[in-house]
């Protein structure tokens, strides 16, 4: 097994961050090889094929978590959250708070690149370990593996956490919802120079959400918001 100067061995503490021991360490080593040092090393097995089968794998559990979790998110609103939720930056940020950049096998020419830190390399060789579990250790293991790590990332996003253009989910959430488009009350006071916007959205008549901000696209969003979550919240208290 390789160690690193500190003399911890990185695969272990992998195995420790993931909770996941495989029967075939072969499948995880598998996952962890970068074409990059195959193709330097003879090697004919890289980390693609596995790869593939996670990219599925998580697909499906993502989807399936989204679905049970949020009864009342139309399907345009539930693949929004998905593809927020498994994208490549989203990925790679899991992937190094796991410290898989640490034990990665890369060719000299990506490691000297900085290809530990590269978001393609991470977010490749992730989904590449969540097909080696799927296969080492079945479904269930992955689907338990993939909701602890994701599902704190799918609820941040659900409360309206990271940047979003509200306006654009709140038309297309009252539209298939209210059947009904967003209209919003602008006011301003102040100075030019010093001028405070309030925005007042409404649906159908119905006040559904105020913000306030430097600008009218500020204000704009966040009344959005307020609205945005309202429905939502109303449509999981009804239920399927």
């Amino acid at each position: 097994m390789r160690e690193d100067s500190q003399g911890a061995a990185p695969l272990e503490d992998l195995d420790r961050a993931l909770g996941v021991a495989f029967h075939d360490p072969g499948l995880r080593e598998a996952a962890l090889t970068h074409r990059s040092y195959a193709f330097e090393n003879g090697l004919d097995v890289t980390n693609e094929r596995l790869e593939f089968l996670g990219d599925s794998v998580l697909g499906l559990v993502v989807t399936d978590l989204a679905y049970r979790l949020y009864p009342g998110l139309p399907e345009g609103s539930l693949a929004k959250l998905r593809a927020a939720v498994v994208n490549m930056t989203s990925l790679a940020d899991v992937s190094r708070a796991l410290g898989v950049g640490r034990v990665v096998l890369l060719g000299k020419g990506e490691e000297q690149s900085g290809g530990r830190d590269k978001s393609s390399i991470l977010a490749d060789a992730l989904e590449a370990i969540f097909g080696a579990v799927y296969m080492d250790r079945g479904l269930g293991v992955a689907r338990e593996l993939i909701e602890r790590l994701f599902r704190p990332r799918m609820e941040a996003y659900a409360r309206g956490e990271g940047d979003r253009d509200f306006k654009t989910l709140l038309q297309e959430l009252a539209s298939q919802e209210l059947r009904a488009m967003p209209e919003y009350l602008i006011e301003e006071q102040g100075p030019d120079h010093e001028k405070v916007f309030t925005a007042t959205v409404y649906l159908a008549g119905d006040r559904m959400g105020h913000g306030r901000g430097r600008s009218k696209k500020e204000a704009e969003q966040q009344a959005a918001r307020e609205a945005y979550t309202h429905i939502i919240e109303r449509a999981e208290r009804a239920g399927p």
